[in-house]
């Protein structure tokens, strides 16, 4: 497990999923740092699935989704290569009602060997992780 003051990441093995749950807005820096230090704790697990929590932190501004969709993917993708690839957002209705489009937006090389799916409930989004 590794914790800041603005992300909590853990990985469970028997579920094969890493949680990362930000725990207030952050900075663009925070950001960027935080989907770098759960990287680092996929990369040696090769944890594919992740459920990233952004109920307390809202949504990124349009260049951190960018930067998410196009330069932390491909660091994604070389980072765990041989697993299934997937990235749940877990946020609020009102969020997903704005995510949602914006990734439709933003997204422009499609799946691009990672899956990116929105939910408002937890459960939903563990079992797509685990399918």
């Amino acid at each position: 497990m590794s914790d800041s003051d603005y992300v909590r990441l853990s990985y469970r093995p028997d579920l094969r999923v890493l949680f990362m749950r930000w725990t207030r807005p952050a900075t663009s820096a925070e950001h960027q740092a935080g989907y770098q230090a759960a990287l680092e704790l996929a990369r040696p697990q090769q944890a594919g699935c992740w459920l990233i929590d952004l109920r307390s932190r809202g949504l990124a501004d349009a260049p951190d989704l960018v930067w998410i969709l196009e330069d932390f993917r491909r660091a994604f993708q070389a980072a765990v290569p041989n697993s299934t690839r997937r990235i749940a957002y877990f946020t609020t209705p009102y969020h997903a009602g704005i995510l949602v489009p914006r990734l439709a937006e933003y997204d422009k090389a499609g799946n691009n060997g990672t899956e990116i799916k929105v939910f408002v409930e937890e459960t939903p989004a563990c079992q797509w992780l685990q399918s």
